[in-house]
């Protein structure tokens, strides 16, 4: 098969499309024959070296953790789906033709969604889900300060936090805020703004897509007994507050979670938006334009 080979850390340009060997599905394991892939941060962030300490890889490698496409074979044992099915879902080596995923991790794409949409969904809505269900443990009727709540995460943690009931106050750019209450947040403002940090009252809990000085700023803003989650890793003076939970963690793959979001989308309650697609080939124009920031999904078509 074709894919995006890593073979050192580094560049852009390190990606190199190429012939690599074809997975083979074991047992449990459906093989995929990918029609889409999404790009993550994580994913350049790994291309990069930066995260070499904590996700280490063994070169060469095949990046990439969202993926649609259709179902070429049947591992042994595996039941519930069909060669030729329409299926999404995250696991690892997605930038290639053909990529191995566990049975109990895969769904079918929902009628009416499309698959470059299916292809970019997974990372976002699993980790959304789990920053507002698990880390910040957000109940029904409580407040939630959500960090960019306009990346593509944001836009599915916002989602979240309203279906459960909860209050949502976006922290967002100044020139965001209006896009944001469209959206359905209860309030918004603009994070960048000290004096309207200050003027920031307590909430429940924060989820933060953002990290940094500012987390280490809102963590105060949370009540006692609250929860403060990450997706961008642990927060710098979380000793200072001992009574509020950190939870900085790392999503899973959901496959009941998956189809509830493309579900959504597909009936107009939530929005993906995909800035770009790029052939495979060109991952690494796709990785440039991406690690620039200020755009949307962009998915690579095998």
């Amino acid at each position: 098969m074709k894919a995006v080979v890593l073979h050192e850390y580094g560049g852009p340009s390190k990606l190199k499309y190429e012939d690599f060997p074809d997975p083979q599905a074991g047992k449990g394991e459906v093989l995929v024959r990918v029609a889409a892939a999404g790009l993550n941060p994580i994913d350049w962030k790994i291309r990069s070296g930066a995260m070499k300490e904590f996700m280490p890889v063994q070169f060469p490698t095949v990046l990439g953790y969202d993926f649609a496409g259709v179902v070429r074979e049947l591992g042994e044992g595996v039941t519930g789906f069909a060669v030729g099915d329409r299926v999404f879902g995250r696991t690892g080596a997605c930038y290639a033709e053909l990529c191995v995923v566990k049975a109990e991790e895969l769904a079918k794409v929902p009628e009416g969604v499309e698959t470059t949409t299916a292809g970019a969904l997974s990372v976002v809505a699993t980790t959304a889900d789990q920053l507002i269900r698990t880390a910040a443990k957000l109940q029904a009727g409580q407040t939630v300060l959500l960090t960019g709540a306009l990346g593509s995460v944001g836009r599915m943690a916002l989602f979240c936090a309203l279906e459960l009931g909860a209050k949502v106050i976006a922290g967002v750019r100044k020139k965001q805020i209006e896009e944001a209450l469209a959206l359905g947040a209860t309030a918004a403002i603009d994070v960048s703004d000290k004096d309207e940090l200050a003027k920031l009252g307590m909430v429940d809990a924060v989820a933060d897509t953002i990290g940094g000085a500012l987390a280490e700023k809102l963590i105060a803003k949370v009540k006692p007994g609250g929860a403060f989650g990450s997706i961008v890793g642990p927060v710098g003076n979380a000793a200072l507050h001992p009574t509020v939970e950190v939870n900085a963690f790392g999503s899973h793959a959901d496959a009941k979670v998956i189809v509830h979001y493309a579900e959504a989308i597909r009936d107009g309650k939530l929005a993906l938006p995909i800035d770009r697609m790029l052939p495979l080939s060109d991952a690494s124009e796709a990785h440039a334009a991406a690690e620039k920031g200020g755009v949307g999904k962009i998915v690579l078509l095998a």
